[in-house]
C-alpha cells in the first residue's frame, strides 16, 4: 500500500458486510491512524432478518438497517456515504454506469486501498456484482494512480481455487472492536452472536471470525 495520504475505501453492497468481513482489518487501519471509508451499496431493506425477536417489517427494515449502520461505523471510527442501490438489485445495474459511479466515488475520496468482494467468491449476488463494478471502476483509473484492491472472498472453494490468499489477519487484537460492531446489527446479528457466546473461545467458529483474509486483485494492463 502507498505510504503518503493513505486513504483505505471499504465497497460492500450491504449494512453489516463491514463487519463481519473486515472490522477486524479496519480496526487495525484506524489504529495506525488511517482513514477510512465505507461506501455502502444498498440499506440491506431486502433482508430476511428482522430482529430476534422480531422489531422490524419489510417496509421499516431499511430504517433499522441504516441506524445499525450509524452505530456500527460509530464503535469502528469510520466515515460512511450510502451509495443509494436498491438491495438485490446490484447484479442487474448496467456495469459501465455503475463502475463510473464508483470510480468518481474512489476519486472523490483518494482511495489508496480498496476492500470489496472477489467476483465470483462471494456467495451473495449483490456481494458478485459491487466486487465486479470496484473492479471496473479501478480499471478506468490511470494504472499509476489505481489504488490497490483486496478482495473478500467467502466461498467454501475459495481456497481450492484461487490458492492462498496475498493477505492473511489475524484480528484477535481488535476483537472486541470486531464483536461490538458486529452487535450494532441488531436486526442481522442476534443469531450470530447467541452461536458465538454458546461455543469456546477457540472453537473453530470463532477463530474463523478472528482471522480475516483478502486477494490483491491483479491488472494486466
Amino acid at each position: 500500500m502507498r505510504n503518503k495520504e493513505k486513504h483505505v475505501l471499504v465497497i460492500f453492497p450491504h449494512p453489516d458486510d463491514e463487519s463481519f468481513g473486515a472490522s477486524g482489518t479496519i480496526s487495525k487501519f484506524r489504529s495506525e491512524g488511517i482513514p477510512v471509508t465505507y461506501l455502502c451499496g444498498t440499506l440491506g431493506e431486502m433482508g430476511r432478518n428482522m430482529g430476534s425477536p422480531v422489531f422490524a417489517n419489510r417496509e421499516t427494515l431499511y430504517t433499522f438497517r441504516k441506524k445499525e449502520l450509524q452505530e456500527a461505523s460509530r464503535k469502528l471510527d469510520i466515515n460512511v456515504e450510502l451509495l443509494g442501490y436498491r438491495d438485490k438489485t446490484l447484479e442487474f445495474e448496467p456495469l459501465e454506469e455503475l463502475a463510473s459511479h464508483l470510480k468518481a466515488r474512489i476519486l472523490a475520496w483518494g482511495g489508496t486501498t480498496i476492500i470489496t468482494h472477489y467476483p465470483g467468491y462471494g456467495v451473495h449476488p449483490d456481494h458478485d456484482a459491487l466486487g465486479r463494478a470496484v473492479v471496473k471502476a479501478v480499471e478506468m483509473i490511470e494504472p499509476e494512480a489505481r489504488p490497490e484492491i483486496w478482495m473478500h472472498a467467502i466461498s467454501n472453494d475459495t481456497e481450492d481455487q484461487l490458492g492462498k490468499p496475498d493477505f492473511i489477519f489475524d484480528v484477535t487484537p481488535y476483537w472486541d472492536k470486531k464483536e461490538a460492531a458486529i452487535r450494532s446489527h441488531l436486526s442481522q446479528a442476534d443469531g450470530m452472536m447467541k452461536l458465538i457466546e454458546t461455543q469456546d473461545k477457540d472453537s473453530e467458529h470463532v477463530q474463523r471470525l478472528k482471522m480475516e483474509r483478502f486477494y490483491r486483485w491483479t491488472f494486466t494492463t
